[in-house]
């Protein structure tokens, strides 16, 4: 599942790239394989917790901005930060390390996952024997079936003005879910459903169990009740874990407290005796918290060379530079009366000007515009979506966006006139104190006051993105999507007109049918052509205009921790192995 995300980075000359592209099922691995390199020593499997670390040692990790939602499952709680914060309870059945390659958790898993049957597709999920909470409970089948019965977009299954799932390509496909023998769990799908990424599952998990315990017995045939489940994990901090660590401590948007998981089925202990996740707004205050020792690492949501350069020089902290999965976008909404207007939007698209936005935000460096909505230019499925656009979209060719208004009945000038004669105005929203989004906005503003477009700039409170996004709360807005090199459930998630995170609430005839096509095959390439099927139906359309893939940094202090490895496919990041963080 795609994560949204309010990153900004302004990337130097070289950036090197971690991402390797779309990897097949055969390349997944254990993060057992703790002694390879390339895992850089990511280990879990069957063994009691307890740190190792030979005393007291504990670490302060800065998060970029804050969350207000804590089920991650649901559209307003779908944002990478809150993914960040709730990575060291690991709850993931496995993640994308940082060469790409899918590796399976195998505190909760003792092998990969197995595909057993095209047809139905079918999926066995071996379970580690002591696979458990953090309270001892076991994790299971129920497990999995309460995250399908949320994400299922079923109202017989859950109340959907409770569950809101952030995506039903995964939910809506299940056809069952059963234990069929020890410590086997199935999955089967809904006949002619098919997904060539369907090891990749990627969901964080919630206890049942924890639902049972807090009222909610009923879940499994009481939607209503399932519903109110999944309101009151979005409205409670966790207090479980799967993982190395289990939090003891929390605020909403906040910090989050870990400590030792001593029911962990890893076979690598977690290597600090407390763990604390807190907000720090800003690549500045980053730097100068780490400066000052009262954080030990961040990875920054703004991306600025002139902090980064404040640190150079500094040996005691180590600063990486690279690519990520992260790209930044302007969204349309066609509920505004104006934008309904694909003319419009597609004029609106064509004067803004992306290579001046770069240029302006990222001087000197290699960022390149983004072309396509599911493929960057290294991907073997890239397709130049954006470029077969006429009138040509990004381009900030104001001439090309009047001439097109005004065959589509538009009075150009100072003011642009609807063909009923009314002015156009828009509004224009941005993450609040992230210089690189609000210095988009006002290049936007100028941008379409060539063409008559009186534009207001408004800023999103840090923390209300989710909330934002999902209530439809703006005009036009940028922000970015945080994904893996997994792509086979962005055109759902994106572009669906039922998916809660179809923000702008797009549609076209015949997009659902060709959204669907996407997962009706286990042929990797296949699939990557319909989904660049949809990208061209969507790009002419104007609903969102891809901007760039944002360059990412991470910082720490190196003689304060140790074992930290940047990830660029991870949507958690730098915490995606924090597992194997130790004292320095």
């Amino acid at each position: 599942m795609i994560r949204a995300a309010n990153p900004t980075r302004r990337g130097p000359q070289g950036i090197h790239t971690r991402r390797s592209g779309h990897m097949r099922p055969a390349q997944a691995r254990a993060y057992a394989l703790a002694g390879t390199a390339a895992l850089a020593a990511a280990g879990l499997a069957a063994c009691g917790g307890g740190s190792d670390s030979g005393g007291d040692s504990e670490a302060t990790w800065a998060i970029s901005s804050g969350w207000e939602s804590w089920n991650e499952n649901t559209a307003d709680g779908n944002n990478s930060y809150l993914h960040q914060v709730l990575t060291p309870g690991a709850t993931l059945l496995g993640d994308f390390d940082q060469d790409g390659q899918w590796v399976f958790n195998d505190a909760l898993l003792s092998k990969a996952p197995e595909l057993t049957s095209e047809s139905p597709m079918t999926v066995e999920y071996t379970l580690n024997e002591n696979a458990q909470w953090s309270d001892g409970e076991d994790f299971g089948a129920d497990d999995f079936t309460y995250i399908w019965y949320q994400m299922s977009g079923d109202e017989a299954k859950c109340a959907q003005d409770a569950c809101v799932p952030a995506s039903t390509d995964w939910g809506a496909n299940v056809a069952s879910i059963e234990e069929t023998a020890e410590n086997v769990v199935t999955m089967t799908y809904v006949d002619g459903y098919l997904d060539p990424e369907w090891e990749f599952f990627g969901l964080s998990m919630y206890p049942a169990h924890i639902a049972v315990d807090n009222g909610f017995a009923d879940w499994k045939t009481d939607p209503a009740v399932m519903g109110e489940s999944a309101t009151w994990f979005a409205q409670n901090p966790p207090t479980w874990s799967t993982g190395p660590y289990t939090p003891t401590d929390a605020v909403a948007g906040d910090y989050v407290t870990y400590e030792p998981n001593d029911k962990y089925q890893g076979t690598v202990d977690p290597g600090l005796d407390k763990l604390t996740l807190k907000v720090v707004e800003g690549t500045e205050s980053i730097v100068t918290e780490l400066r000052q020792g009262s954080i030990d690492g961040a990875w920054p949501s703004e991306f600025s060379q002139e902090e980064l350069d404040k640190v150079a020089d500094d040996s005691a902290i180590t600063t990486e530079v690279y690519e990520g999965s992260i790209w930044l976008h302007i969204d349309t909404n066609t509920n505004n009366e104006f934008l309904a207007d694909q003319a419009l939007r597609q004029a609106v698209f064509t004067a803004i000007d992306n290579e001046d936005i770069i240029a302006k935000n990222y001087p000197d460096t290699e960022v390149a515009a983004r072309k396509n909505h599911f493929f960057n230019a290294a991907s073997e499925f890239f397709v130049d979506s954006l470029g077969a656009t006429d009138p040509l979209q990004g381009s900030g060719d104001a001439d090309a966006a009047n001439a097109a208004l005004e065959a589509a009945g538009y009075t150009t000038g100072d003011t642009l006139m609807t063909p009923d004669g009314d002015p156009v105005t828009l509004d224009f929203r941005y993450g609040e104190g992230d210089l690189t989004r609000q210095t988009t906005g006002e290049l936007v503003q100028a941008y379409l006051a060539e063409i008559g477009i009186d534009v207001s700039l408004e800023a999103i409170p840090d923390g209300d993105l989710g909330t934002v996004l999902s209530e439809g709360n703006f005009d036009m807005i940028i922000f970015g999507w945080s994904g893996t090199p997994a792509f086979t459930t962005a055109p759902q998630q994106y572009f669906a007109s039922d998916s809660s995170s179809n923000f702008g609430s797009y549609t076209l005839d015949g997009l659902d049918e060709a959204i669907a096509k996407v997962r009706s095959t286990t042929d990797i390439a296949e699939s990557a052509q319909f989904a660049n099927d949809v990208d061209a139906m969507v790009m002419p359309a104007a609903f969102t205009l891809p901007l760039l893939d944002e360059p990412q940094s991470t910082l720490y202090n190196n003689g304060t921790l140790t074992g930290i490895v940047a990830n660029g496919n991870s949507q958690a990041g730098p915490l995606w192995n924090v597992r194997e963080w130790k004292p320095a």
